[in-house]
């Protein structure tokens, strides 16, 4: 770990030199300057230099999709005080959601065009240590593959494969060339796109990583679970979970932990596979307040009561069960969530007692010891009842719930949303256009594209 960081930093000029190089996208000026090889990724470690920047490649994940979600709630005070957009994400505003410039629409494309400035140079430097270049490549395709979800989740309608054909999609970006027109392809050629990645993805990744700051075999197989859950694909998904466990399966017993910290889960833990994180003051734990209902949901001797949250004192709760060790909100991939996605996919598939003893592992490591009984479910639509709820009560604050919620509807769910802010009610219905967030206006106005429906 310390040398992976300390490369990191001494590859901070480097990036920044090839990454503004790559921007300016001049073929003229490179031709002229006797020391461009200086500049152009000529190398593995110029390469992997750019692929281990955090700030660009791991922490583009993007805070829109928790801000229009439910896990939490602001007060009519704490709402009136926030940004621009954080305000206007909160109440599902129709449009105008975004300020120009820098924005959740930006940074995972930003993190796609590193990725192909990558691919594009791969084939051009030497090949040994071939094990190395095999793993630049795949890490390459797995930070394209998750940054193509991640917006997905947030711009575009839930996958439904009876519409997948016709839905409006996201740009995808296959090179570095600027002049592309950006269009928006059906939405089924975005998934394919990002399964046709990732699979590429996992015979080239290293079954253990240097660092979880880079990609994996594990990571990419619960990348591809993941995916494959959103896309109502359960047996895949479950295959793939199964894969990914059968390389780390371990789980944080939170009877080690300490509730009482300020922060009590340490970041880069055992369960973590892929390190991937958001954050906005919006979301802070002093503004954002726990849904009640959802805070009461877990059980006097359910350790995620204390874990994950911090009494306010006054009625209120905030949250600091991030797998971050801070106030930054983990979103990568973690073993927690493959347990669900292989609980979950077993009670879809009509394997009752196979799903919950699934599931049941994972929440003997959240139970004071020895007070844990094990769940049973009577028949499929119960245990699936209890998984959901269960998803729901481990995943809080990783921008899944906002897919979550999308998709669900899509099977008959109803889930609705609701806001009460200075005395006025604002409502999302279930399967509303507007769980397909607002593509800023100014990539809009550049590219002429379609808008998301409102």
């Amino acid at each position: 770990m310390k040398n992976l960081t300390k490369n990191l930093v001494q590859y901070t000029g480097v990036t920044m030199l090839i990454l503004i190089i790559q921007l300016s996208a001049c073929k003229k000026f490179l031709d002229e300057k006797s020391d461009a090889r200086l500049v152009v990724p000529s190398t593995q470690q110029d390469l992997q230099a750019l692929l281990d920047d955090y700030l660009r490649m791991n922490y583009t994940d993007i805070a829109s999709v928790e801000l229009s979600a439910d896990d939490y709630y602001y007060t009519s005070t704490d709402w009136n005080a926030l940004a621009v957009e954080p305000k206007a994400l909160h109440v599902w505003q129709p449009e105008n959601i975004y300020l120009p410039g820098a924005n959740d629409w930006a940074n995972p494309y930003k993190a796609i065009f590193v990725s192909n400035t990558v691919l594009e140079h791969i084939d051009k430097v030497e090949q040994q240590p071939l094990a190395e270049w095999n793993s630049i490549k795949g890490q390459a395709f797995y930070h394209r593959a998750k940054s193509y979800t991640v917006l997905l989740n947030a711009f575009a309608p839930a996958y439904h494969s009876a519409t997948a054909a016709t839905d409006l999609g996201l740009p995808i970006r296959a090179t570095t060339n600027f002049n592309e027109p950006s269009a928006r392809p059906p939405l089924a050629q975005n998934y394919e796109t990002v399964i046709q990645d990732l699979a590429t993805a996992i015979p080239l990744l290293p079954t253990r990583p240097v660092h979880v700051m880079r990609p994996s075999k594990p990571a990419a197989y619960g990348l591809l679970a993941r995916t494959l859950l959103f896309m109502q694909r359960y047996s895949e998904a479950l295959k793939y979970a199964d894969s990914a466990l059968a390389i780390s399966n371990q789980l944080l017993d939170f009877n080690t932990l300490n509730a009482n910290a300020t922060w009590p889960i340490a970041m880069f833990n055992v369960e973590v596979l892929m390190e991937n994180r958001f954050s906005n003051t919006a979301l802070a734990n002093s503004r954002a307040k726990i849904d009640s209902n959802l805070q009461r949901s877990y059980a006097l001797n359910d350790l995620r009561r204390t874990v994950f949250f911090k009494n306010n004192n006054n009625g209120t709760y905030g949250f600091k069960g991030s797998y971050e060790g801070g106030s930054a909100f983990f979103s990568g991939i973690a073993t927690d969530e493959l347990y669900l996605i292989k609980a979950e996919c077993l009670a879809r598939n009509n394997d009752v007692a196979a799903a919950m003893e699934t599931l049941n592992k994972l929440l003997i490591k959240r139970w004071k010891t020895a007070l844990f009984v094990p769940l049973t479910a009577a028949n499929s639509n119960e245990a699936l009842d209890i998984i959901l709820q269960e998803r729901r009560k481990e995943l809080l604050l990783r921008g899944l719930r906002w897919p979550d919620v999308k998709r669900l509807n899509k099977e008959g769910r109803n889930i609705g949303m609701t806001r009460r802010l200075n005395n006025l009610l604002y409502a999302l219905p279930p399967n509303d256009p507007r769980f397909a967030i607002e593509i800023p206006g100014d990539i809009i106005q550049l590219t002429g594209m379609q808008q998301n429906p409102r």
